[in-house]
């Protein structure tokens, strides 16, 4: 699993520009535009949180779980519903966001948690964070399925039967590479053109610590045991379109951005690290593997059916 070293490499480090390019409480999961692409990212991302509400029947009063919260986006709209929330994430900037938004986040490993933590929940939430559950060296030794049917367990252990989690995440789609064809950690990201192969290994050095489920039914079967899936659907246009918007979002002008920009140019000239973290941003590689179907995005409702 994701370490918060792992996750702090990634999330902390663009706290800022990305709260300065979409809002204190921005929603840093796929959006759900369901093919109409005339909407904005906010109304789509509005659109998934109602999704979701309805589909897991919250409503004032009723107690949520959100796991790997980012920075609040989903609690800070429950919030307005009357719901009773509660944000889980490891990474350290976006924890210090939320607390400083007014929501009840906190920062810990999710895996920790158990009903003694905060009593049991009518709901669970993950968008996004179930791609973080399981390393490459993980996979490598055989534990990824085993891995997951713990999580669900911990999940199922905090719900009621009848009690509905939702999920959302990135597996790996049908066109993916071989996993022995990928040579970890050697790609030279300053290439102009790059095999899918280096993409998958570029991924993996943003995303660090983790390795992807192997299609929906890399997430539906470790499930079994506890859950019934209610609905599933494909996220992968939605997730292209996404990280375009995003992309256009953080280009976009905005003169406190900027200057904030300009203060990492110190950090970018002397510290080798940032630079090729940069680089490796710059090379589009989650859109182009969303592309070409390497990733696939799945969005899943599941209730609880036995403990």
């Amino acid at each position: 699993m994701a370490t918060q070293k792992d996750l702090d490499a990634h999330y902390t480090l663009i706290d800022k520009s990305f709260r300065l390019s979409l809002g204190e409480k921005c929603a840093y999961s796929c959006a759900r535009f369901d093919g109409d692409f005339s909407m904005t990212i906010e109304e789509a991302q509005l659109k998934k949180h109602q999704f979701v509400v309805d589909a897991c029947n919250i409503k004032n009063g009723t107690k949520v779980l959100d796991l790997g919260c980012g920075w609040g986006a989903f609690i800070d709209y429950l919030d307005k519903l009357g719901a009773e929330t509660y944000g889980v994430t490891l990474a350290k900037g976006q924890t210090d966001a939320c607390i400083q938004n007014g929501l009840n986040v906190i920062h810990m490993d999710s895996k920790d948690i158990t009903p003694e933590t905060f009593g049991k929940f009518d709901v669970v939430t993950a968008m996004g964070s179930t791609e973080h559950l399981c390393s490459i060296e993980q996979y490598k030794a055989g534990l990824q399925e085993e891995i997951y049917k713990t999580y669900f367990k911990q999940i199922a252990d905090l719900l009621p039967v009848g009690g509905r989690f939702y999920c959302q995440t990135m597996v790996f789609g049908p066109n993916m590479v071989k996993f022995e064809d990928i040579q970890f950690n050697k790609t030279n990201i300053w290439e102009k053109e790059f095999t899918n192969e280096e993409l998958i290994d570029i991924l993996c050095q943003i995303f660090s610590g983790s390795w992807l489920p192997y299609g929906k039914e890399g997430i539906i079967n470790p499930s079994v045991k506890h859950f019934k899936v209610i609905s599933i659907d494909s996220g992968r246009l939605d997730y292209i379109e996404t990280i375009e918007r995003w992309s256009l979002a953080i280009k976009k002008f905005n003169l406190k951005k900027y200057l904030f920009f300009a203060s990492l140019l110190p950090k970018y000239l002397t510290s080798k690290p940032f630079r090729e973290f940069i680089q490796r941003w710059k090379t589009d590689a989650n859109l182009i593997l969303f592309e070409k179907e390497i990733f696939e995005h799945y969005r899943i409702v599941f209730e609880k059916v036995n403990d």
